[in-house]
């Protein structure tokens, strides 16, 4: 949000640069919805080379590829890349010059400025417009990998990329594939996982996806059995038959981070859950489900079953908006008892979040850093700047450090030093929710 969100540039940036670099990291980060809108907020008369390039792989990324030919009209032939040119040929043939256009594309093919494969999917793209159309032949033999052009070009056309150039790509693809509107739905579903995990798709995005797909009867693979599960989930007979569903979802996941897409996947229907002891052992998954949509309100009916010391009873204590008094070191050293996590990790992810969030005293948190080994107070030129951006109640600035402090592959590559600091730095500037959701999710994955 910090980055889509329209902010003055630094003092001595160019702001159309400034909007470049945040577009640029949005795309990276599979947010290719996000880019896409900032940079069409741009004047394309005002685009630097920046933005353009920007602007180009956030139209890439979400397989809109016309989108860039404002940018093209006015900037012409003021660059001579292969990216450029190609999208020149679209662009000419989409604005009603298609003999033009088809000429380019098959001058760039002559050249072998770009693969023959992605050539020629541009081909197919740019001949759908205008008269110039052109049967184009699409052939996979020989091709070894995928790229961001190829498969925008890919899906654009209406094809399907070949399932061994998928089956070890990278998740970038799944966040494009999961919210393509011109991608089949099962396609999508399959997509979803992936995409709901790295929060490019929200809970309420799922269940829309997959209620569209339960609507259809003429779709019978694994999404179907997915939207069948996810409708019992919320209507099964009795709550014992709605848990069971839910379970399925889960536990149907092929890895871990794609089970946690399932649980942002069924956020709301565990929140409809009643609170009973019969579902006590399944309370501390019922709850990390329910806080990836933010629904701390409804995760805190199941405190009656969540024992002090417990896996349940951390996440609420981190997720709830108010608390009346500290946390017991006791109350924490119990959680650590239990804790079969790597090298306590989620033990220390509940110390670093509680102190972040200002619920154990200074005493308390000594003694139990001691005990785990941590240290919460070693600074760093990234603490140092988190904090005073916190310091100056700068939220944007808070967020975007946050952000740099967060770019492992998963949580296991977090420190709690720097989720203190985050959790902290985020506090402080009045963005406390999602603070708590952030410090419950570290213990939830860690």
């Amino acid at each position: 949000r910090a980055l889509a969100s329209r902010m003055d540039a630094p003092t001595g940036m160019n702001p159309a640069d400034f909007a470049g670099m945040r577009a640029a990291l949005l795309v990276r980060m599979g947010e290719g919805d996000a880019a896409r809108a900032l940079v069409q907020d741009v004047d394309a008369a005002n685009y630097t080379p920046l933005l353009t390039q920007a602007a180009l792989d956030a139209f890439v990324a979400t397989g809109d590829i016309t989108g860039i030919c404002p940018a093209v009209a006015i900037q012409g032939g003021v660059r001579k890349d292969a990216e450029w040119t190609i999208a020149r040929g679209i662009c000419a043939s989409f604005g009603g010059e298609g003999a033009a256009g088809m000429t380019q594309l098959d001058r760039a093919m002559n050249r072998g400025i770009w693969p023959k494969i992605d050539v020629l999917l541009a081909q197919k793209y740019a001949g759908a417009a205008g008269k110039a159309r052109r049967a184009v032949n699409i052939e996979w033999d020989g091709v070894t990998d995928m790229n961001p052009w190829r498969y925008a070009l890919t899906i654009a056309t209406g094809l399907e990329p070949p399932a061994g150039l998928m089956k070890d790509a990278a998740p970038r693809y799944d966040y494009v594939t999961a919210t393509a509107p011109m991608v089949g739905l099962p396609a999508r579903a399959a997509a979803a996982d992936r995409a709901a995990a790295a929060g490019v798709m929200s809970g309420q995005a799922m269940v829309d996806l997959y209620s569209q797909i339960y609507a259809l009867n003429d779709i019978s693979d694994e999404s179907a059995t997915r939207a069948d599960q996810l409708q019992a989930a919320y209507a099964g007979d009795g709550a014992a038959a709605r848990l069971a569903a839910i379970r399925q979802l889960w536990d149907g996941a092929a890895d871990s981070q794609r089970r946690y897409g399932r649980q942002v996947l069924t956020a709301y229907a565990a929140a409809r859950l009643p609170v009973n002891d019969d579902m006590a052992n399944d309370a501390p998954e019922l709850i990390a489900s329910m806080l990836t949509a933010g629904l701390d309100r409804n995760a805190l009916r199941w405190a009656p079953v969540a024992d002090t010391g417990g896996q349940a009873w951390a996440l609420l204590t981190l997720a709830a908006p108010e608390r009346n008094g500290s946390v017991s070191a006791g109350s924490v050293e119990s959680f650590y008892g239990d804790d079969n996590s790597d090298e306590y990790r989620k033990s220390r992810f509940l110390l670093a979040g509680l102190a972040g969030l200002g619920r154990i005293d200074a005493a308390a948190t000594q003694s139990l850093a001691s005990k785990l080994e941590v240290d919460l107070t070693k600074q760093s030129n990234w603490t140092r700047a988190i904090s005073g951006a916190a310091e100056v109640n700068n939220a944007a600035l808070v967020a975007m450090l946050a952000g740099l402090g967060m770019q492992g592959e998963g949580w296991d590559k977090m420190t709690p030093r720097y989720l203190y600091h985050i959790v902290s730095a985020l506090n402080r500037v009045g963005l406390g929710a999602e603070a708590r959701m952030i410090a419950a999710e570290a213990v939830a994955r860690g």
